[in-house]
């Protein structure tokens, strides 16, 4: 039986390597994203919708996602990085943008997907939950508020695996303005970035799908990082 994935920021980066990976395995793929991709494969069905109108996910998504009855693995991907600022230079609101579509939206989509049932929740969080690198100020905060919503969803779905993963650092447009754009002498964190592992998005991807092989290993609740975790 052809098994159903969901995953959302499909039109690109890792939600776009993710779908293609998954649909060359032959799965059926339920994308959510604002613009759909060329995608011609018969195995992808896609919604578009912009996950930042947190106050419409449930009217807009419920149908789409409850008429699936049936998930193997849903990939909460979509994601935004927010501006590289210093935190007492960010302002409520810009903190809110971030937290609202990192966080909140997530929590929407958690509350449509408690109804089906759902064998694996996969929600990309971030290194920068657990470091407080300067600059990341509101990426950091919302992706810790990622790991708390994670632990606090997997007391309450009980017969789903719910895991944050850290994917490590994937080289996408967003990672190559940090790493070219910013000064490092203002943000240590770039010089870092340089002198580490970065991944190709399908390279991350063939290893997210070899982590779902064996979240057996994985308490529910938990927060993963995939550069911590020791070779086949």
């Amino acid at each position: 039986m052809q098994k159903n994935i969901l995953i959302t920021g499909c039109s690109s980066g890792l939600g776009l390597a993710l779908t293609n990976y998954y649909l060359q395995k032959n799965y059926k793929v339920f994308g959510i994203s604002r613009k759909k991709h060329d995608i011609t494969n018969t195995n992808f069905i896609h919604k578009s919708f912009d996950l930042s109108n947190i106050s419409k996910i449930k009217e807009e998504l419920s149908t789409f996602i409850l008429d699936i009855k049936e998930i193997d693995t849903v990939f909460l991907n979509a994601g935004m990085l927010g501006k590289i600022k210093i935190l007492s230079e960010l302002s409520i609101q810009e903190l809110n943008e971030v937290y609202a579509l990192n966080v909140y939206a997530n929590k929407e989509l958690l509350d449509i997907l408690i109804n089906i049932k759902v064998e694996n929740i996969i929600v990309i969080s971030s290194g920068a939950s657990k470091n407080g690198y300067k600059g990341w100020g509101s990426y950091s905060l919302s992706k810790a508020g990622v790991n708390m919503l994670v632990n606090l969803y997997s007391n309450e779905m009980i017969n789903t695996k719910i895991i944050a993963l850290a994917p490590g650092v994937i080289k996408t447009p967003m990672t190559d303005y940090i790493r070219f754009e910013l000064d490092e002498n203002i943000f240590p964190s770039v010089k870092k970035l340089n002198v580490g592992v970065v991944q190709t998005p399908q390279e991350t991807a063939q290893k997210i799908f070899e982590l779902t092989q064996k979240l057996s290993d994985f308490d529910s609740g938990s927060y993963v990082d995939i550069r911590e975790l020791k070779p086949n």
